[in-house]
């Protein structure tokens, strides 16, 4: 076999390439953020001075410093980009015209798949960092019925709010698993109709195999959705008998 060197590329071997938040927060096994979630090397890139806060204003200086930090990690070999937020969906459209590679912002991205998982008047649960944000208007940039979800912020927890929306430091990841599961229980008690949950927000993945046990249903996550456009780059040959 013959391979050919990129130009300016010194290192190689990177399918997916992410997008990281400027934040304060112990990114723990499990998270976006954290290298050791992956079975497969990602390439990452801080988008200086963009927290959450000034990611949901849909400011220009957002898009233009995601274009250019995405733009390093396409030179560097990423053949795919996403990112640590699942709100970036905002930007998704814009910065996939400006690089030349696919790129999938948002674990939101995973919606009109699991609901066709499902039957037309069941509904997928939705955990996000914060409901208030997650509204209509987000939905339909994918093309979701805001009738077909339901929708459960952790905005008024106590621990998760702490580490990962006041960025206080400090994870302390069994309380948040408890506040996570417990937002899953509650959502599969009071909508018997939902069949599947997503995660959306990038901290939660960490806690995906607690909520399952805890539910019995189809989990997604961020990860569930890298892993998924990883495999489309990293096709393996299958070995057994008949």
């Amino acid at each position: 076999m013959i391979y050919h060197a990129q130009k300016g590329q010194v290192f190689y071997g990177h399918t997916v390439g992410v997008l990281m938040l400027d934040s304060f927060v112990p990114l723990i096994p499990g998270d976006v953020g954290n290298a050791t979630t992956y079975t497969y090397p990602v390439l990452y890139r801080t988008l200086k001075g963009i927290t959450a806060q000034k990611l949901v204003t849909q400011n220009e200086d957002v898009l233009q410093e995601m274009i250019s930090k995405g733009k390093e990690l396409v030179k560097d070999g990423a053949k795919a980009i996403t990112g640590d937020c699942g709100f970036m969906l905002f930007y998704q459209h814009e910065l996939r015209k400006a690089l030349q590679v696919p790129v999938f912002l948002s674990s939101l991205l995973q919606l009109p798949f699991m609901l066709h998982m499902v039957t037309k008047d069941e509904k997928v649960g939705i955990i996000t960092a914060d409901s208030t944000l997650l509204d209509e208007t987000l939905l339909n940039m994918i093309e979701v019925h805001p009738e077909r979800v339901v929708v459960s912020g952790l905005e008024d927890s106590t621990h998760f709010y702490q580490t990962c929306l006041s960025e206080s430091g400090t994870l302390d990841s069994t309380k948040i698993e408890k506040e996570v599961v417990s937002a899953a229980e509650k959502i599969i008690k009071e909508n018997q109709k939902v069949k599947a949950i997503l995660l959306e927000c990038s901290f939660l993945p960490p806690y995906a195999k607690a909520v399952q046990h805890a539910t019995n249903i189809p989990i997604f996550d961020f990860v569930s959705m890298i892993d998924y456009v990883h495999s489309s780059f990293a096709k393996r040959c299958y070995g057994g008998y008949l």
